[in-house]
């Protein structure tokens, strides 16, 4: 084979390469080179998925716990409110798409910041609401982003969610992961139920 046709073939392969990377991408099965991770705590951790689920530029959600001093904790356990974790979701997403900023806003409007170790109908230390920050630039961002909510906010009541450094994070139990997605009916029966979304429309407007 000439050097010409060689180079003519990769050239061919080259393209072909590219050509599917883009259609894979578009499909959703490639990964950005270029992720990030972001973790809060908001409550019930199948609501706060969900919530992020929706928004452009998150690649994935994980329902787990953080913040306490258990490993590889249980449900039951966590509930128990004696391992001193959260329920939490952690989001990896394409800062290309959507900012940390972005993620923040989203995360304000999603929870009740006003209610200390309760979130909507589920009380107790688990279901407390906070931001595990995962570098100095999110620690900034949160720390900045609470501060224009105390400005600006359209309530009364004090803001008490936490600002805090991500620690380990233990993925829940499968049933828990995408249990919107599994037990949709069950899922909007419990949110309805709870009164979350009546809630955040009081809160929020």
């Amino acid at each position: 084979m000439s050097i010409r046709i060689m180079s003519a073939t990769r050239m061919l392969a080259a393209a072909w390469l590219a050509a599917l990377a883009v259609w894979a991408m578009a499909q959703g099965t490639v990964t950005p080179a270029i992720t990030a991770k972001a973790t809060f705590a908001g409550g019930c951790f199948w609501c706060v998925e969900a919530d992020f689920d929706k928004v452009p530029g998150v690649l994935s959600t994980t329902s787990g716990y953080t913040g306490g001093n258990v490993a590889n904790p249980s449900y039951e356990q966590v509930s128990s409110k004696g391992t001193g974790h959260a329920e939490a979701v952690q989001i990896v997403y394409d800062p290309a798409k959507v900012s940390y900023e972005q993620l923040l806003e989203r995360f304000w409007h999603s929870i009740d910041p006003t209610t200390k170790d309760a979130q909507f109908c589920d009380h107790g230390s688990p279901y407390r609401t906070a931001i595990f920050t995962h570098d100095a630039a999110q620690a900034r961002a949160a720390q900045a982003s609470l501060a224009a909510l105390q400005k600006s906010k359209p309530f009364k009541e004090a803001i008490v969610t936490e600002i805090v450094p991500a620690g380990a994070f233990y993925p829940a139990e499968d049933y828990h992961q995408d249990y919107y997605k599994k037990n949709p009916v069950r899922y909007q029966y419990y949110r309805a139920a709870c009164g979350r979304d009546a809630r955040l429309k009081q809160l929020w407007g």
